[in-house]
């Protein structure tokens, strides 16, 4: 695992987790499976990633994903 070394690593993660945790309540409360699994990855990938451009990126996709995808 990763540790979060820099100030962009931080900052990102932070905002990541923070718009995860709201996907996730949000999935839950309307039954969609996309949009908690995508908060889930929002909250758990920085923990593992500790580029910031690969953490941006993924997290980009995984913002998209649940207006994109419909289960």
């Amino acid at each position: 695992m990763s540790g979060l070394s820099s100030t962009p690593d931080l900052i990102i993660s932070l905002l990541l987790g923070a718009i995860g945790a709201g996907y996730f309540l949000y999935g839950r409360k309307q039954s969609n499976l996309v949009s908690m699994l995508s908060g889930v990855g929002l909250m758990l990938f920085p923990m593992f990633v500790s580029n910031p451009w690969i953490m941006a990126g993924v997290g980009v996709v995984l913002l998209v994903l649940p207006f994109k995808v419909s289960l």
